[in-house]
């Protein structure tokens, strides 16, 4: 016995001849339903509909999207490798937004890393054989050619983290120099004199502008930045350890440290732990992410919101803006978007 909708196991898939012939139209007329066409009845548009419940017939997307010159897919690009794509919860959250953002689009997520050459060289021979209709590009180095290779083919692209404030690409960021800028005020505010700074690594944009904000900030409040209080690291658990040893043998009497993300602050905690410093009584310690590694600290981390899932969201949205409006020969109603960050203040500070 055969279940209406359902294919006996091994049989073929249906087609789209039987249905019509179950409908009682034209091919054509079956196209134009499962295409969302307006030019078909009420009538015959639920004729096709019941023929195609009936049958069970699944659209051929690959076929459609190949006679549309489309490939129905955006392409997540993360020139980093996949340890610290695993590592580093902003990613995951990054990835969280675009897939909401794309759920309703019919649009499927490919997760590509980019890293070294010889992954770039085969990006880009994908990306030439139109295997994706858009790019988002996620944690970009300044003197990363990506940006340029993905210009040249011509792909739609967003980036998220400027490479500069005149990034030519469309972007989606945070506002990194404000947001460091609150959480030095915040530290200055209770008392801390000898405020240390973790970076990242400053051909990162917005790793200069974090570093930036904590400039700022001393400077409104009088203070002349003093270089001995700054070490650049690589926004990695172990890098944070590194820094903060470096600190402590150059300027024991550091009382405060503000860590360019949260990863590279619970390495700063496990150091001064080792050391014997309590945070925040000998030294206070603010993030940067407020990323699920703030809330499970001990104590937990006053830290700077990134609304990351919004930022992917976002990003995903610009690129299926971009990809309509060049349907229409027309130009993105935005080339870019900052979005405000906040200070999330727990026992830490």
């Amino acid at each position: 016995m055969v279940t209406r909708g359902l294919r006996p196991r091994g049989g073929k898939l249906p087609t789209l001849e039987e249905v019509a012939a179950r409908a009682g139209v034209g091919r054509g007329t079956v196209s134009r339903v499962i295409n969302g066409s307006p030019r078909v009845s009420a009538a015959t548009r639920a004729a096709v509909e019941a023929a195609v419940a009936e049958l069970g017939y699944v659209p051929n997307r690959a076929a459609r999207a190949l006679a549309a010159n489309r490939a129905d897919a955006i392409a997540l690009v993360v020139p980093e490798s996949e340890t610290r794509f695993f590592a580093e919860p902003y990613f995951s959250d990054i990835v969280r937004g675009v897939g909401a953002a794309l759920s309703d689009s019919g649009m499927q997520l490919l997760l590509t890393f980019a890293g070294g050459e010889r992954e770039r060289r085969r990006l880009a021979q994908y990306l030439a054989a139109h295997r994706a209709d858009g790019v988002l590009l996620v944690s970009v180095h300044a003197d990363d050619p990506l940006p340029e290779l993905l210009t040249q083919l011509g792909i739609p692209t967003v980036i998220s983290g400027r490479r500069s404030a005149a990034e030519p690409l469309l972007s989606v960021d945070s506002d990194n120099a404000e947001g460091a800028r609150t959480a030095v005020a915040h530290l200055l505010a209770r008392g801390r004199t000898a405020i240390a700074t973790i970076t990242g690594r400053l051909d990162v944009y917005g790793a200069a502008c974090r570093l930036d904000g904590y400039r700022r900030a001393l400077a409104e409040a009088g203070r002349a930045p003093d270089d001995s209080l700054t070490e650049i690291a690589d926004f990695t658990e172990e890098g944070g350890r590194r820094a903060m040893r470096d600190l402590l043998d150059r300027r024991p009497d550091v009382d405060a440290v503000f860590a360019a993300s949260d990863v590279m602050a619970a390495g700063a905690r496990q150091t001064l732990r080792a050391a014997g410093r309590r945070v925040p009584d000998d030294v206070a310690l603010v993030g940067f992410d407020d990323s699920a590694i703030a809330r499970h600290m001990d104590p937990p981390l006053t830290s700077v919101r990134q609304p990351i899932e919004d930022m992917g969201r976002a990003m995903a949205q610009l690129v299926l803006a971009d990809i309509a409006a060049r349907a229409e020969a027309a130009e993105p109603a935005r080339r870019s978007l900052v979005l405000p960050t906040e200070l999330v203040v727990r026992e830490s500070s």
